[in-house]
């Protein structure tokens, strides 16, 4: 079941909502819930991209429940693995972007960076302090963050455990755009609106090529490239797309 999510669609686009006040902490049963809620999505035909954001407007979420820190077992790890529900929402063949309204800090930013847009509010601070607390970031932010930043400064944040204000995560590439608090979700619905036209055909092989082909050598992704247009060239959507183009006239896809 699920309680500490929320979840509506509307036009093609879904927006799913962390509520776990007051931070919107990355709780073992949230975890579980955004396993549950984006498998879902992956399967719903209906929803085509999908809007990640936490409630209110002091935080995305604020990193991992702590509170359950001396709960668990060092051998078995967590109940459910983060790692694997971060990789699902990583790999969902449909866009996601996540709006950062506030505090986007440990497993809140490492939540983050799984998603394929990042929009902050202009009162966020984004980092990963969990050094801070003697442990280090363990839902993917030693792998993800460099891939973005560079080394040099994925090391320095993690050293350090200092978060960066909302422009400067926009100058490292951490986000793709920065609005004003408040305007996050209504940016994101613009973006996922406009996603949501196009065809899930194209867009679920353009995340494909850039999520596994960018970590392939360069001549394996191009064959990648090549094999993917290929099957994409047949689709009923690239059919519709190719004839509205000819015929002067907005394309009407099926996603199929």
């Amino acid at each position: 079941m699920v309680e500490l999510l929320y979840v509506n669609k509307s036009n093609g686009v879904a927006t799913v909502v962390i509520k776990n006040p007051p931070m919107n902490v990355l709780s073992q049963q949230v975890t579980k819930e955004l396993d549950i809620v984006f498998g879902q999505l992956e399967e719903d035909n209906e929803v085509i991209s999908i809007i990640l954001t936490g409630d209110g407007e002091k935080a995305f979420m604020a990193g991992a429940d702590i509170k359950e820190f001396p709960e668990r077992d060092a051998e078995k790890g967590d109940e459910i693995d983060t790692h694997t529900v971060f990789n699902r929402i990583e790999n969902i063949p449909k866009p996601t972007i996540a709006v950062l309204n506030g505090f986007t800090l440990g497993g809140g930013l490492e939540l983050a960076l799984t998603c394929d847009i990042r929009i902050a509010e202009n009162h966020a601070k984004i980092g990963l302090p969990e050094v801070n607390l003697g442990l280090l970031p363990g839902a993917g932010g030693t792998q993800r963050l460099p891939r973005i930043v560079g080394s040099s400064k994925a090391k320095e944040m993690m050293f350090t455990g200092s978060p960066v204000d909302a422009e400067e995560a926009h100058k490292l590439g951490i986000v793709n755009k920065v609005v004003p608090k408040g305007e996050g979700r209504e940016a994101a619905e613009k973006l996922a609106n406009k996603l949501a036209n196009q065809s899930l055909q194209a867009l679920s092989r353009i995340k494909r090529l850039v999520n596994v082909g960018s970590e392939l050598p360069l001549e394996e992704g191009l064959e990648m490239e090549k094999q993917l247009f290929n099957d994409l060239f047949v689709t009923e959507d690239a059919k519709e797309g190719v004839s509205a183009f000819i015929e002067k006239r907005k394309p009407v896809f099926t996603h199929k």
